[in-house]
């Protein structure tokens, strides 16, 4: 048996492309997005189909199985593997050529779907399957699952719109296969030939969501036209590596209009479905209330909705006036559709979080049945639920008899697998009995493939298993999946982790990837550090699987030590976009946080931990020297010890004078509450309010607080600031990892504080969401924590709740300028868009990260990424914007980082009004 260590040596002697059997190589595909783990030995990124060939034949002269993997989003584990990975997604990745008169483009195996989508798209043309995660999976994979998505209903599966595949199987021989025999291997015309009877009987028929198995085998009877390339399609990386396809596109509808239809409950909508097929429907979507939850406010009455996408205005109408709906919309705005798509979208996420906060798993995601008993199905299906003690929340595509649905299983228990199992045997009697198929959608894997006799009956699985054969005589190509399969009860990733709350914690990563999507635009801030180099390792869902394999401690076996981890989290800007932007509410941020103060306990911490990390403490010392001047001008001469060299290594000027001190200077200033003081309240009519002195309001940027307390005044608000003892959030602390030292910086500031009278109005955004989240978070039994952050308000969500009927100053400019990260993750901003609004300020403000991030971009090695960040959206937006607009940026880091690479000054919104006042 060759050892892992000459088949690593024996790939680099013989592919152009990278060789990695390190540890993090290794964790990073471990797992997909189902409930399973399988450990590779090894991952190899091919350059071309030749390195293909060449990996496929140094496997298997060495006995080794290969698994294709492109995205790994795969829901049913067939993206894991034992053997060595192909990672298709880093080089085999181009679409080769478009024909729009022929309605065709050539495509290698790594391309994303939407790349292929936004390159044909000038021709009004598209390719018709996009499953929802169409942002980041990639066309092989599609391929290997015959992938459908929403607009199946019009334009068929994957296997309906390839004419070409290049393939190479174990062994390294390359077929091209289309139409006919010609290309096809030895022995499979034969094999057809001899078995036409059970593949004109034996296949379930009346619905287009036959997945399961090769459910695609009779596209070779020759009735059939002997479709090769369509029969492939679906066989989950069994047969062979596709290294190029020709693809078929279809027109693009111009102007889609969505039909949105209420019904009493999900079986009144499911019965519905299939009635509105003969309207010519692109999309038949149902969703009930369970999933929908509060976004049901933007939607008709009704306990359950049909999203029914239209090619034009005119046939909606006529959908609308046939449809026998409880209630209905018909939505025209493309605004608007595509915010109404995303609840569908990120269903696959969303369903995983159950009301009361457990959590939900896939393994029986996608059974489809035909239309027509979908009604009666899912009625069945409820039922069975409910008699084995589980809860679920389907969904899916109605039109196609096709329903996703995540259940919450307990996987970790062996009752809670047994449970599993049982239900899963029956569930696929109760799909077999509506004449349906395990998998309408996403394949079988290890999640269904042990079940797939119950649907085919022995005689199509031995014909499975012979032509699995043909192509893979020596089974090396992703075995244990669909023939001869693993048991669907084994092999579960949750098996291996500690009963720890961290633990369950990092479990919360599914894998639907949706931190890999690569486009800048839009309001997702997720992932920043991936989009900028491309690496798994870099992206959310990449993180968290070290963290899964260093708890797992198989293959990263330092713990909390370990180097893997450590450099994959070197990277992430703790901007906290997974939190809002994750399905699943992955929150990298607290977990690296974590992972510092267990990595660097009881060790000497990077320089960088106690300059920037200590920053409060530092500039507190400096402000009770009265050394700010002093300071200033030394930090031009001198780069502060621990800072990055390639920004100079200066932090920000310190204000000469600290905003308390100004604030303690003001005519008619006495003691208020505990710790607080304040000029005349009389200044106020509408309440009081306490203006928090965050760090960098307090010594880097004391106009924003100067600004802040005058805007406050004008709405009729009296201010109070605490300036007796310090207060502080604990941010620095938290982003390093000091997690001890945060915790007796935030009691002291609750004894500090006391209990505030009013809303606690925080001018900085990420110290607004650390008093708001982390906090309570690292305080749980205290209950002032609790008090503190449900009294933590923003500057706009202040004057939005407490002064209503204050008119802002009309400043009639356009505004350019930047979120802060943690407003959009934690606070959001809806209140400053209307504040804005109100003001006259027009435009919107870049989404994405900035790239300093709080002390990030100041740190050693992160000059590069943080730059790249900042190039996405913020500073093309700051070069486009007309000479007169005005900049603004709540964060502190975000207006330096505007500073120091865009060369303009931004100022708090706070500022702003001021000024117009």
């Amino acid at each position: 048996m060759t050892s892992p260590g000459e088949l690593e040596r024996t790939l680099r002697e013989n592919l152009r492309g990278e060789i990695d059997f390190g540890a993090a190589a290794r964790a990073l595909t471990t797992m997909d997005a189902s409930n399973y783990r399988r450990v590779p030995v090894g991952v190899v990124a091919p350059r071309d189909a030749d390195d293909v060939a060449a990996a496929l034949t140094v496997c298997a002269e060495a006995g080794v199985p290969v698994l294709p993997r492109g995205g790994g989003t795969s829901i049913a584990g067939q993206a894991t593997g034992v053997g060595v990975v192909l990672d298709l997604t880093r080089h085999m990745n181009t679409l080769v050529s478009v024909d729009p008169e022929a309605r065709t483009a050539v495509v290698h195996p790594g391309l994303v779907l939407d790349r292929l989508r936004d390159a044909v798209r000038p021709y009004g043309l598209t390719f018709g399957p996009d499953p929802s995660t169409h942002s980041r999976c990639t066309l092989g994979g599609m391929i290997g699952n015959n992938a459908c998505g929403a607009h199946s209903v019009a334009w068929g599966t994957t296997a309906d719109n390839v004419t070409e595949l290049a393939v190479t199987t174990y062994g390294g021989t390359s077929h091209r296969i289309g139409t006919g025999w010609a290309g096809t291997p030895d022995g499979l015309r034969e094999l057809i030939t001899g078995h036409l009877g059970p593949l004109r009987t034996g296949m379930p028929t009346g619905f287009s969501r036959r997945i399961s198995g090769y459910g695609g085998l009779d596209a070779l009877l020759p009735e059939h036209g002997v479709q090769v390339a369509r029969a492939f399609c679906g066989s989950e990386g069994t047969l062979g590596v596709v290294t190029e396809a020709v693809v078929r596109l279809v027109e693009t509808p111009r102007a889609p209009v969505l039909a949105v239809l209420g019904y009493t409950d999900e079986s009144a909508a499911a019965e519905a479905a299939a009635g509105l097929l003969p309207h010519g429907p692109l999309t038949v979507e149902g969703m009930a209330q369970d999933l929908v939850g509060d976004a049901a406010a933007r939607l008709p009455r009704g306990g359950a909705w049909l999203f029914v996408e239209m090619p034009d205005e005119g046939a909606a109408r006529a959908l609308l006036r046939a449809a026998d709906a409880v209630d209905r919309a018909l939505v025209t705005d493309p605004a608007e559709q595509r915010a109404l798509w995303r609840i569908r979208e990120d269903a696959a996420g969303t369903a995983t979080r159950m009301p009361d906060g457990g959590m939900a798993w896939p393994g029986w995601e996608d059974c489809a049945v035909p239309p027509a008993r979908l009604g009666a199905y899912l009625r069945e299906f409820r039922a069975l639920l409910a008699a084995h003690g589980l809860r679920g929340s389907p969904y899916g595509h109605f039109g196609e008899g096709c329903v996703h649905v995540r259940i919450d299983f307990d996987l970790v228990s062996a009752p809670g697998i047994a449970r599993f199992r049982t239900f899963s045997e029956e569930l696929a009697d109760l799909v077999v009995a509506h004449g349906g198929s395990l998998s309408g959608e996403h394949g079988d894997g290890q999640a269904r493939a042990e079940l797939l006799p119950k649907m085919y009956g022995p005689d199509l699985i031995r014909l499975f298993g012979a032509y699995k054969d043909v192509w893979d005589p020596a089974g090396g190509m992703n075995p244990g999946t669909l023939v001869r399969p693993a048991r669907l009860d084994e092999n579960l990733r949750f098996a291996v982790l500690p009963a720890t709350p961290f633990a369950g914690e990092i479990a919360r990563c599914v894998g639907v990837a949706k931190c890999r999507t690569t486009d800048p635009g839009g309001a997702s801030v997720m992932c920043p550090s991936y989009r900028v180099t491309g690496e798994e390792r870099h992206s959310t869902r990449g993180r968290a699987r070290l963290l899964h394999e260093m708890l797992a401690g198989e293959i990263v076996t330092d713990g909390w030590r370990s180097t893997e981890v450590a450099e994959a989290l070197d990277l992430c800007l703790a901007c906290k976009g997974c939190r809002s932007d994750c399905p699943v509410g992955v929150d990298m941020a607290t977990y690296k946080a974590e992972f510092l103060h267990h990595h660097w306990a009881g060790r000497i911490r990077p320089l960088s931990h106690y300059t920037l990390g200590g920053l409060p403490d530092w500039l507190r010392l400096i402000a009770r020297l009265r050394a700010a001047g002093a300071v200033n001008a030394l930090a031009r001469r001198v780069p502060v010890p621990g800072l990055d060299r390639e920004r100079g290594g200066r932090l920000p000027e310190l204000a000469r004078e600290p905003f308390t001190r100004w604030w303690a200077r003001q005519p008619g200033a006495a003691k208020g509450a505990k710790g607080a003081s304040g000029p005349d309240r009389a200044s106020g009519s509408g309440g009081a309010v306490t203006l928090w002195p965050d760090t960098f309001t307090q010594y880097l940027n004391p106009a924003a607080g100067r600004a802040a307390t005058q805007v406050l005044h004008a709405a009729g608000l009296s201010v109070e600031v605490p300036t007796a003892g310090r207060v502080c959030c604990g941010l620095t602390y938290v982003s390093t990892g000091r997690l001890d030292r945060a915790r007796t910086v935030l009691r002291r500031t609750l004894d500090t504080l006391g209990e505030p009278a009013g809303p606690v109005v925080v001018l900085e955004p990420s110290c607004a969401a650390a008093l708001r989240a982390d906090l309570p978070a690292l305080l749980p039994d205290d209950p002032r924590a609790a008090r503190l952050a449900g009294a933590v308000r923003t500057f706009a969500e202040t004057l939005e709740e407490y002064a209503p009927a204050w008119r802002p100053p009309h400043l009639d400019r356009k505004v350019v300028g930047q979120t802060h990260c943690h407003q959009h993750a934690v606070l959001g901003d809806g209140p400053d868009r209307r504040l804005r609004e109100r003001a006259g300020l027009t435009g919107e403000l870049s989404g994405g990260c900035c790239g300093l991030a709080g002390n990030f971009g100041f740190e050693p090695g992160h000059h590069e990424v943080s730059v790249a960040c900042a190039e996405e959206q913020l500073l093309p937006a700051l070069r486009a914007a007309p000479p007169d607009a005005l900049i603004q940026a709540d964060g502190f880091s975000c207006r330096t980082q505007i500073a120091q690479l865009g060369g303009a000054r931004a100022r708090h919104l706070a500022e702003l009004l001021a000024e117009g006042l």
